[in-house]
C-alpha cells in the first residue's frame, strides 16, 4: 500500500506547512493531481481537505494563545487578514472567541494530525473491468470546480438542475455519435478543474457548448446503479476497498461517470489508473 505511505507523507508535509499549504506540492507527494488528492482525502476522512485544515490551524492557534502569543499575530500567522475573519473561525471550532482561550481552566478543542490507515474488510463484492482507451472528444456545458470539494456537491447538482431545465440535455442526447455511448459527467481541463455534463461528439461545440478531450488513459470502470448518494457510496468504496489492494493507483486525468439511461438511474464510474510503483 505504497500511495497510502505517499498519503501520509503528504499530510505530514501539510502539518509542517499549516500557515500556508501549497497543494500542488502535497500532490506532488502523494504522487497525484491536487484534485484527486483533494478527492482521495475526502472520501477517505469524510471531511473536505479545506475543513481538515482549518481545524488543526485553530487547535494549533489555541495553543499559542494560551502560550501568551496576541490574537492579532496568531491572527496574521495563520493567514487570516482581520482579527474578525480569525475570532469567526476560531469560535466555529472551539465555541468561543479567541479572547477567552487566554483564561486559566477554559475548555477548548484539540484536533490531532491525521494519519490513514487502511483496513480492507471485503465484506461485499465489487464488480469492475480494465480498459484502455484513446482520447475521445466531449461536447457539452460545464462549470468551475472549487478546491473545497463541499462547494463542488453544491455547484454540479446545481449545472445538472439547468441542464433539465432549460433543454440542454436533449439536445446534447441529439448530438452523441461517439463512445463511450450515454450522457457524461467529466471533471476535466487542467487540475480537473471542470465538470463537464457532455457527450461523446464529432459535432461542433457552437451555441453556448463547449468542447473538450478525455485524453487517452487506462480505466477502472465501476458500474452501479442508484441516485447520486449511489454514485458517492461507489466512489468511497473504490478509493477505501478497491484501491489499496488493486495493483493500481490513480493516474493523472479526469473521472468519468456515464449514465446508461434516460433516467440515470445506471450508470459507471470511471477512475484513470496506472499500474501501482513498486
Amino acid at each position: 500500500m505504497e500511495w497510502i505511505d505517499r498519503l501520509n507523507r503528504a499530510m505530514d508535509y501539510i502539518e509542517g506547512h499549516l500557515e500556508a499549504p501549497d497543494w500542488q506540492e502535497a500532490a506532488g507527494i502523494a504522487c497525484c493531481s491536487p484534485y484527486h488528492f483533494q478527492r482521495m482525502f475526502t472520501l477517505l476522512a469524510g471531511m473536505p481537505l479545506s475543513e481538515y485544515v482549518r481545524r488543526r490551524r485553530m487547535s494549533r492557534a489555541a495553543a499559542d494563545l494560551q502560550s501568551g502569543e496576541r490574537i492579532l499575530d496568531v491572527a496574521m500567522k495563520y493567514g487570516y487578514s482581520s482579527p474578525t475573519a480569525f475570532n469567526r473561525a476560531f469560535q466555529s471550532v472551539h465555541g468561543l472567541p479567541p479572547s477567552q482561550a487566554k483564561k486559566p481552566g477554559v475548555g477548548l478543542k484539540s484536533h490531532l494530525p491525521l494519519r490513514f490507515t487502511i483496513t480492507v474488510q471485503g465484506v461485499e463484492e465489487m464488480d469492475y473491468r480494465i480498459e484502455s482507451w484513446d482520447a475521445f472528444r466531449i461536447v457539452g456545458v460545464s462549470a468551475p470546480l472549487s478546491q473545497d470539494l463541499q462547494e463542488n456537491f453544491k455547484c454540479v447538482p446545481q449545472l445538472w438542475g439547468r441542464a433539465a431545465a432549460d433543454g440542454t440535455i436533449p439536445r446534447l442526447a441529439a448530438l452523441m455519435d461517439g463512445s463511450p455511448k450515454g450522457l457524461l459527467g467529466v471533471c476535466g481541463g487542467p487540475d480537473n478543474s471542470q465538470y463537464y455534463i457532455a457527450v461523446a461528439s464529432s459535432a461542433p461545440a457552437g451555441d453556448g457548448l463547449e468542447e473538450y478531450t478525455v485524453p487517452a488513459l487506462t480505466w477502472a470502470i465501476f458500474p452501479g446503479s442508484g441516485d447520486s448518494a449511489a454514485i458517492q457510496q461507489l466512489q468511497r468504496r473504490v478509493v477505501t476497498e478497491w484501491l489499496p489492494t488493486s495493483g493500481y493507483e490513480y493516474a493523472d486525468g479526469p473521472d468519468v461517470e456515464v449514465y446508461l439511461d434516460p433516467e440515470c438511474s445506471k450508470f459507471e464510474v470511471w477512475i484513470p489508473v496506472v499500474k501501482a510503483k513498486q
